[in-house]
This record gives C-alpha cells, sequence and structure tokens, in this order.
C-alpha cells in the first residue's frame, strides 16, 4: 500500500509540473500565470477540488506517443467563488501549447455537463494555441462538443470566459457563444484569422495586438465586454462580476444587506443642463440614484452612446440601459443597440430587474447607418425589451423621441413603471425640427422667417416639450423631483419582486439577428 501512495503522490507531482518547471517559468517571464496560479487566485482558498488530473492523451500521431502529459493541458474542476459554487477549466499553455484535441476536450465538456445538472456557473480560462493539428478531424469534433453545450447551457447557467493568453481560430467561438469576455491587455488576443493570414489573403500588415487584442476587441469590434491591464486586475474583475448574477435561471441575484435611511439625492436636481441642447454625462445621475460606488459597467469603451452595466439599488443587484447625451447626443445606433439588446438578454434570461435612464434624441441618421443595418439592428434592442419578463422600470430624464421613445423601455411595450422628470420633453421630434414641418408654409410666407420660425418652435415647445401629456394618457405614471429618483426607485422595485409574467407558448422567437 506505501508504494501505491507514493506512485500515486508522484503523478500527482507530475500533473502539477504541467509541461515542466522550466516552461513555467517561461510562462512567468512574459507576465503571465500558470493554469492553476489563475485558478488559485479565482477561487476562494482551499475550495479548488480538481478532475481528471490523471488524463492523458490516446494519439499516436506524429510523436505524440512520446508526448503525453498528465491532465493534457488543461485543469479541470469546480470550488467556490464567496461560497457560491463554481466549474471552471483553466488551459495549460505550457503542456503542447494548450492545444485542444479529444481528451482535452472531453474534460471541458464534462464540467459544462456537471454545470448543468447542479445548476451553477462556468468559468472558462482560455490560453491554447488551437486545435492539435497531429490528432486531425478529432480536434474539431472537440470544439463542437463544447460548441454544442454553450448552446444548451445559454440562460440555463452564467457562462464566463477570460481570455488569459493566445485563442485564434475555432477557439474563439466557445468564448462568443459565453456571456461575458475578460481580456488582459498587451497579452491575450482572438481572431479567427491571424497576422500572417492576413497579409497572405489580404496583404495588410497587422500584429497579432492591433488585429485582436483587447484594445481592439474592446473599443472597435465590441466582442469582449471587459479588458483589464494584468491577469490578476481581470481575475478580481471576474470575480466582481459573479457578485451581481445569480447560480442559475431559477434563481436570484445575490442580495447584499441593506439599512434603509435618507434616500433623498439633492445633488441629482443639478445635473440635467436647463439648455436641451448641452450635453451631461449620465454616468451621473447612475451614481446618483445606486448604492455607493456599486456601478459595474460593461463594454465602458463600445459604442458609448449607451451605457449598461450593473448595480446594486438598496442592496438588491439590477442591470442598468441608459442613453448617454455626452457622445452622440444620446442617439442609438447600429452598435448601441446590439450592446444594449445583448444586455438585456442576459439580465432577462438571468432573473435580473431592469432599470433604464432615458435621453435619446432618436436613430441616428445617415447612409452609414442605414445601409448598415440600423433597420434589423434597432429591432433587436426593440425586440429584447419586448420580450423581457424581469421587473423594468425606465426614468426619463429628458428627451424622448420618435421611435427610440418607444424602444428606450416605453409603457407600450411592457416597462412596468415609467417615471419622468420635470426636464423631459416626450414628442414625435423636437421643437425645431417639428416647426419646420408643421409651420412650413407660414414661416415661408413670413417677413421675417427666422422670428416666425422661432415663435412656432417655442409654440410646439409649449405644446409637446414636456411629460405632462404622456402623464394624462398614463404613458408616464409619475412626474417627479429628481432628487426623489432613489426612493421611487427602491419602492418600486420593491413592489416588482414578485412579479409573474409568462410570454405565449411557442419553441423560441425569431430574433432580428
Amino acid at each position: 500500500m506505501p508504494d501505491k501512495i507514493n506512485r500515486l503522490e508522484k503523478k500527482i507531482e507530475e500533473a502539477l509540473l504541467g509541461g515542466g518547471q522550466k516552461r513555467i517559468d517561461s510562462q512567468h517571464k512574459k507576465g503571465k500565470l500558470t493554469a492553476r496560479e489563475r485558478i488559485n487566485l479565482l477561487l476562494d482558498e482551499g475550495s479548488f477540488e480538481e478532475l481528471g488530473m490523471l488524463v492523458q492523451h490516446r494519439s499516436v500521431n506524429f510523436g505524440l506517443d512520446q508526448q503525453r502529459f498528465l491532465g493534457d493541458g488543461v485543469v479541470t474542476g469546480y470550488g467556490t467563488i464567496a461560497g457560491r459554487l463554481v466549474y471552471v477549466f483553466s488551459q495549460d499553455f505550457t503542456v503542447l501549447g494548450g492545444s485542444l484535441a479529444e481528451a482535452h476536450a472531453e474534460k471541458i465538456v464534462k464540467i459544462m455537463d456537471l454545470a448543468m445538472k447542479n445548476g451553477a456557473p462556468v468559468i472558462g480560462l482560455n490560453d491554447s494555441g488551437g486545435a492539435r493539428i497531429q490528432e486531425g478531424v478529432v480536434s474539431l469534433g472537440g470544439y463542437a462538443d463544447i460548441f454544442y453545450r454553450n448552446t444548451i447551457a445559454s440562460g440555463v447557467v452564467p457562462q464566463i470566459s477570460a481570455i488569459m493568453g493566445p485563442c485564434a481560430g475555432g477557439a474563439v467561438y466557445s468564448p462568443a457563444l459565453t456571456d461575458f469576455i475578460f481580456m488582459v491587455e498587451n497579452t491575450s488576443y482572438m481572431f479567427v484569422t491571424g497576422p500572417n493570414v492576413v497579409k497572405t489573403v489580404t496583404n495588410e500588415e497587422v500584429s497579432a495586438e492591433d488585429l485582436g487584442g483587447a484594445s481592439a476587441h474592446s473599443s472597435k469590434s465590441g466582442v469582449t465586454h471587459f479588458a483589464f491591464p494584468n491577469e490578476v486586475e481581470t481575475i478580481n474583475g471576474l470575480k466582481r462580476l459573479m457578485s451581481y448574477i445569480p447560480q442559475n435561471c431559477e434563481e436570484e441575484p445575490p442580495f447584499v444587506p441593506y439599512e434603509s435611511k435618507d434616500e433623498i439625492r439633492p445633488l441629482l436636481n443639478d445635473i440635467v443642463p436647463d439648455n436641451p441642447n448641452q450635453p451631461y454625462d449620465i454616468r451621473e445621475v447612475i451614481e446618483g440614484v445606486v448604492d455607493d460606488s456599486s456601478f459595474f459597467e460593461v463594454k465602458e469603451n463600445f459604442a458609448g452612446n449607451i451605457v449598461v452595466g450593473f448595480a446594486r439599488l438598496a442592496g438588491r443587484s439590477i442591470g442598468i440601459v441608459a442613453n448617454q447625451p455626452a457622445v452622440l447626443a444620446g442617439c442609438l445606433d447600429v452598435n448601441a443597440s446590439k450592446k444594449g439588446a445583448r444586455f438585456v438578454r442576459f439580465c432577462d434570461a438571468f432573473n435580473i430587474p431592469l432599470l433604464v435612464f432615458e435621453d435619446v434624441p432618436g436613430f441616428l441618421p445617415g447612409t452609414d447607418q442605414e445601409w448598415n443595418a440600423i433597420i434589423t439592428n434597432g429591432a433587436k434592442l426593440l425586440y429584447a425589451f419586448c420580450e423581457a419578463t424581469v421587473p423594468r422600470i425606465t426614468v426619463i430624464t429628458r428627451k424622448a423621441y420618435g421611435g427610440a421613445y418607444d424602444v428606450m423601455n416605453s409603457k407600450h411595450i411592457g416597462a412596468d413603471m415609467n417615471y419622468a422628470w420635470p426636464s423631459s420633453e416626450i414628442a414625435v421630434m423636437g421643437a425645431k425640427g417639428a416647426a419646420e414641418i408643421i409651420f412650413r408654409k407660414e414661416i415661408a410666407e413670413a417677413e421675417d422667417q427666422a422670428a416666425k420660425h422661432k415663435e412656432k418652435e417655442d409654440e410646439y415647445a409649449e405644446l409637446f416639450a414636456h411629460p405632462y401629456n404622456a402623464a394624462a394618457r398614463g404613458y408616464v405614471d409619475e412626474v417627479i423631483k429628481p432628487d426623489q429618483t432613489r426612493a421611487k426607485l427602491i419602492r418600486a422595485f420593491k413592489m416588482l419582486e414578485n412579479k409573474v409574467d409568462n410570454l405565449p407558448k411557442k419553441k423560441h422567437g425569431n430574433i432580428p439577428l
């Protein structure tokens, strides 16, 4: 028996070393942690239970029979974050470049299946050179097995991907199917085809960082939701995200104990300028309403004309969608619509109530927007709100014009409560444009056309540039002073906490993709 125990301890020591001490040291020199160090940093101390430590690949092609390592390049298992169960896999670049093949994929699939059965999130720490070419189609099959489970698990348990190194080719589609993607600046990258292939096919010279680094995907493509300067901050950001979301679609989000106090916020009264054309930062409104320092923004550097993220209100987790008047005057465009729609659908899938701050003059005009399908993409945000059954509240801070008024969680598409500040303007369009259309003939016939235009603009504004017509029809539940917003929202979300809203029975809808 002692001999068997010694052999087991030797096997475990071999597995823990992975590709060997030299390769681990090389990983550290690149400013990167090892697969196991990442897991230890992510999970509560002592909570990790490893599965499949002694698994090896079974291939004999191209000398692979001489390169068998315990674990086959991925560490898998389960543990806890803040005491809550999660399943995790961490690819080990020191073993065959973290390449994925049959046994490697089987380990990942196993924990994904367990996560589905037990209703807990799946976290993938990706650091892989791609498919293990020596194993041929078996590698491709392994990827497909993972993709299938990503899709089946979508909306059932949260799935989070952290790109800690390379992620190229077919490997990118598993993170793309998950709910959130984290990237590390300067050391991680994602692309379908790398710089060498791009140069061969298109003759473009581009670095891996410029093509698919954290900066490119956080600001240009919108592929990644979060980008952090190093691995430690990335993992800490991931842990913070976990604090806002539930274990699965059947549970409620985590609640932080909160003691009620004076919820009036006078600072909110001075944020929106008197001049309706002057911008302001909607983040100041958000910070003034939610619990202190609780706002966690998602896709901060992409589509800045809409702000989305998680926060807490009296200790309750909520999702926030807000137009940003400081960028493109808060107009909705293609990227903002997609960004908002994706976030709304996640919150709805996992029982996270939605709070919308609305200041939108309409959809962004122009050939670029029309030719890039603003019609279809704008409809995605509309569809997402329409099908959401979680508690939904809107606060109109200023402009609510045209079709964008409907799209931004209006009463007409199922919002539960709608509040408006006295500064709000709810109309088909702005007073200036409306006057030009309605009173065109009178303006053209006037001796002083500029004065007549101003007169008619003021007349239209007097009739429509306020929230009271909408309130009279019940489209707005209450016109409130800004400083009362937080108190009103706390009571409203408390009132809605047992909301039940069932959609018609169907296989699934057909969102305009």
